[in-house]
């Protein structure tokens, strides 16, 4: 809601009335100043995209001069015919300076891992938060998209103190989060950058006509081996998941999987054990089953297994983590 509260600000700053957006969102404007409501995916892309016209500015209120619409289509179009992402992001920055100077985005290969920067140069005020996340979200939504690729985030960071609804983040940018850095930015698997766009200026077309749902939703496939093994365990974490099994399944030798996962930073045990781990925690904070039966849906052979496990990843035994959801206000049960 505190993104909501940012579009509203946006409005009163131009002497735009946002209740009629709030209620073509559905978003009741009595939640509007509660800190423990959330809204979804749908209504805040509404919402933006009511606020962006009613303003005339993508930018929704960030910058010292609006961003008409279609000012980051334009972008979009600058970029499409690069032959790798990494050109295209890098035009995609450069072209950004182009529209305002009030921040600047840079792309840096370092080593194996890849960096878009954002640095301000311009005092951001109330949207020192709803900037940066927003800016950074666009980016990596399209890169996503122009590669028709998940691109999975080695870290997120920001130059800003952690707000209160910090938990949101986990959705915003799944992976390691840091706030209080030197500038925000997103880092990544550099190899992202050498993989060729999937797209043409048809489906560019296409996509601009709905183009804000990039920024809101994770984009789901990738096409890099770890996101490709993430899947397949994700898709039943209760299974055994050998390596061989899944080498079948990949088209790989047993050999060549656990190298080409060793190559990017990680181990096929590695990864059980996180999607376990995440299957584990959404259990506990959106259901009542039994412990014994959320060890047994996140693939441990017995509760004690899983107890113990839980312990290690968190600090907390299942019970006390839900109990802790619980408090919190975050467990929804179905």
């Amino acid at each position: 809601m505190a993104f909501v509260r940012a579009i509203v600000q946006a409005c009163a700053q131009a002497g735009v009335n946002a209740a009629p957006l709030l209620q073509q969102a559905q978003i009741a404007p009595q939640e509007v100043e509660n800190p423990a409501a959330r809204v979804t995916a749908w209504q805040f892309e509404r919402l933006s995209g009511l606020a962006m016209q009613a303003l005339d500015d993508e930018a929704l209120g960030w910058f010292s001069r609006r961003l008409p619409w279609g000012s980051y289509g334009l972008l979009a179009r600058a970029s499409i015919s690069s032959p790798t992402l990494g050109v295209a992001l890098k035009r995609w920055c450069r072209h950004h300076g182009l529209l305002t100077q009030d921040i600047a985005l840079t792309l840096q290969a370092e080593g194996a891992s890849a960096t878009v920067r954002l640095q301000v140069h311009r005092p951001l005020g109330a949207f020192a938060e709803f900037c940066p996340v927003s800016v950074l979200r666009n980016i990596h939504g399209l890169a996503c998209w122009f590669i028709d690729s998940r691109i999975a985030l080695q870290e997120s960071f920001f130059a800003f103190a952690r707000p209160t609804h910090h938990d949101a983040y986990a959705v915003l940018f799944p992976g390691p989060v840091q706030f209080g850095a030197a500038c925000s930015g997103l880092r990544f698997d550099a190899r992202y950058l050498q993989l060729p766009l999937q797209r043409d200026e048809a489906a560019l077309r296409q996509m601009l006509q709905r183009a804000l749902p990039l920024t809101v939703l994770q984009y789901r496939r990738d096409r890099l081996l770890v996101q490709r093994v993430r899947t397949l365990l994700t898709a039943d974490p209760a299974a055994a998941h050998s390596a061989e099994a899944l080498a079948l399944r990949l088209h790989l030798s047993p050999r060549t999987l656990h190298r080409q996962l060793k190559e990017e930073g990680t181990s096929l045990q590695g990864l059980k054990d996180e999607v376990r781990r995440e299957r584990a925690m959404d259990l506990l904070r959106r259901t009542e089953r039994p412990i014994k039966q959320v060890a047994h849906e996140a693939g441990f052979g017995n509760d004690k297994s899983f107890i113990r496990a839980f312990r290690g990843w968190t600090g907390l035994s299942p019970a006390e983590f839900r109990r802790q959801s619980r408090a919190s206000g975050k467990l929804s049960i179905q």
